[in-house]
């Protein structure tokens, strides 16, 4: 049987706790009882944890020993704000699918009134993926930057920067993927060994209606590569959770 996994909201040397709704959960849903054993992320590290003590807004655990575990390739969702129901639909999965970062970013046809309320959001959003993290038995939860303005995502810098357009539509996401991970030679042979640098990768997705010609402009003047889905238009949130899958498929 798995073990169920949580990740603490405190460490104290080999103590690790949990408090308020999130060990409410555990008290009162899942009845735990003193010396039961969990995974335990405590600092990015995964240990065994048995409770010691139990209260309605805390539980203890002793931390024992360390679980190896493999890490995902380090990913940024750059995500256009759009609905906060489609939108948080796109961060649980994007989040269960093993990004490291989620950048909130203010396009030109996101609504204004979601922008006014996208700073109110974030603690949402980060409970959101927070839970989706142990749900999906992640070490840790993506870190939330921003929001950002189109300007500032476009000068964010990483090895691999992919800009989803609609407008491609000559490189696939897939295939520009597995190309960037083969460096070639200079008579454009293939090498066995892969440029893992490239696994540090930005994905930008855009809002509803897609990105305006002048955000396409900028992107492509900052040395983004722009990508294609394929000839249907999809919902954004569709569109980030597909577009993230297929790069974390290839870069693991």
């Amino acid at each position: 049987m798995t073990r169920r996994r949580w990740i603490a909201d405190a460490v104290s040397g080999n103590r690790a706790f949990l408090f308020g709704e999130h060990a409410a959960h555990l008290t009162r849903v899942l009845r735990a009882r003193i010396g039961q054993s969990f995974d335990i992320s405590a600092h990015g590290l995964l240990r065994r944890g048995a409770i010691v003590s139990l209260a309605a807004d805390s539980v203890e655990f002793e931390l024992g020993e360390e679980i190896l575990q493999p890490s995902n390739p380090p990913v940024t969702l750059a995500l256009s704000i759009f609905k906060y129901d489609r939108m948080e639909w796109a961060i649980e999965k994007c989040t269960e699918l093993g990004v490291a970062k989620i950048i909130p970013v203010m396009a030109r046809r996101t609504d204004a009134h979601l922008i006014a309320s996208a700073p109110k959001r974030l603690e949402r959003w980060q409970r959101i993926a927070r839970e989706a993290s142990e749900q999906s038995r992640r070490l840790t939860p993506p870190e939330f930057a921003g929001p950002l303005p189109v300007k500032d995502a476009a000068a964010l810098q990483a090895p691999s920067r992919i800009l989803l357009s609609e407008v491609e539509t000559q490189v696939a996401l897939a295939d520009f993927v597995r190309g960037q991970l083969i460096r070639q030679d200079v008579i454009g042979q293939d090498i066995s060994a892969p440029d893992l640098s490239v696994r540090d990768t930005i994905l930008a997705v855009g809002p509803e209606g897609g990105w305006a010609p002048e955000e396409l402009s900028l992107f492509s003047e900052s040395g983004w590569s722009s990508v294609s889905l394929g000839p249907t238009i999809l919902r954004a949130e569709t569109a980030a959770i597909v577009a993230t899958a297929i790069i974390m498929a290839n870069l693991a």
